[in-house]
């Protein structure tokens, strides 16, 4: 498959990590369970072997937008063709605890708003920068991903057949029908998992989360959408449980095509967080520089001999980033 442009991605998230959601419905960059971890979905690197979770028509013919709910980070991808349109909305429950249900899930509810959709869903995952081999196991509501660091559920509405690599669904959907997706990392007595109401309240819960976060805003200038639209992005990089801030949800992208440098910007570099807290400082939301603080304090007590900091931390103040070279 042909490597999306990079503007023809979304972006996602739960302060805790984020995905890249491509127009094609490919989800085509996620770590987990934080932005540092090891990929488990990076066809945006190695369309052959980094794995994918893509939800697209099975016809080809169709057009295809991306938007947001407003004021959320809860993105829509909208298919469109002669014999109906279909919607993608695809979102990671944010402002939950640690141990309320839905916290970690990647969900995706594929409606058909007119007419009717033939759809395909491929999920296959590839562990550790598709350098772990992994199993797959269908259960009654979904499938498992087991490798040896990491278990992921899938919890689907629509049944599931094995692949080579992961699992696959076909179906088709009419008017006012919808079929939904779940990933997320299990513990080792759960199982996928997930109904229409509990789905319906973790997106309200979700829609709310983020209004309610933008409503905090101070800005009401002529440019309110463009500014709305870049500190919603802006928070996805932030770290919820340490308050570091991330240059960037990716690794390993070049500033060219075959050049060298290829760093890894999942981490905080003080530089860029600094820009960051400046830019949501000036528009009156103040609680990610409270938060950036605290993780710098932090730092300070594990400075340097000579009293300076690095210039780069692990987003949970890790002073030793060794680099790793993927073949």
């Amino acid at each position: 498959m042909p490597y999306l442009p990079i503007q023809d991605h979304g972006l996602i998230g739960n302060l805790h990590t984020a995905a890249l959601v491509g127009l094609d419905g490919t989800i085509d960059w996620l770590c987990l369970p934080h932005f540092d971890a090891p990929s488990v979905f990076a066809a945006l690197l190695d369309d052959e072997h980094g794995g994918r979770f893509q939800i697209r028509p099975v016809h080809n013919h169709t057009a295809a937008r991306q938007l947001y709910w407003p004021d959320t980070n809860v993105l829509v991808t909208r298919f469109m063709s002669e014999a109906g349109v279909a919607e993608v909305i695809d979102y990671m429950p944010a402002g939950l605890a640690p141990d309320a249900p839905g916290f970690g899930q990647l969900i995706r509810r594929v409606e058909v708003v007119r007419g009717q959709m033939p759809m395909e869903m491929t999920c296959t995952p590839a562990f550790d920068y598709a350098r772990a081999p992994h199993t797959t196991e269908l259960t009654r509501h979904g499938a498992v991903f087991r490798s040896d660091a990491l278990v992921l559920g899938l919890a689907a509405s629509v049944p599931l057949d094995r692949t080579r690599h992961g699992v696959r669904a076909r179906f088709t959907l009419r008017q006012g029908e919808c079929a939904r997706f779940a990933l997320q990392p299990l513990r080792a007595a759960e199982g996928p998992r997930l109904d229409a109401d509990q789905e319906r309240t973790l997106f309200d819960h979700t829609v709310r989360f983020w209004q309610s976060w933008l409503s905090r805003c101070t800005y009401h200038g002529r440019w309110r959408e463009h500014v709305h639209r870049s500190a919603l992005a802006l928070k996805l990089l932030t770290f919820e449980p340490t308050g570091a801030i991330v240059a960037a949800p990716t690794c390993s992208l070049p500033e060219h095509i075959g050049g060298a440098r290829n760093w890894d910007y999942r981490y905080t570099w003080i530089r860029d967080a600094a820009f960051t807290v400046y830019a949501l400082l000036r528009i009156g939301l103040t609680d990610e520089a409270a938060a950036f603080i605290d993780f710098l304090q932090a730092r300070c007590r594990d400075r340097h001999d000579d009293g300076s900091l690095q210039i780069v931390y692990g987003i949970h103040g890790d002073r030793d980033l060794a680099e790793t070279t993927l073949d």
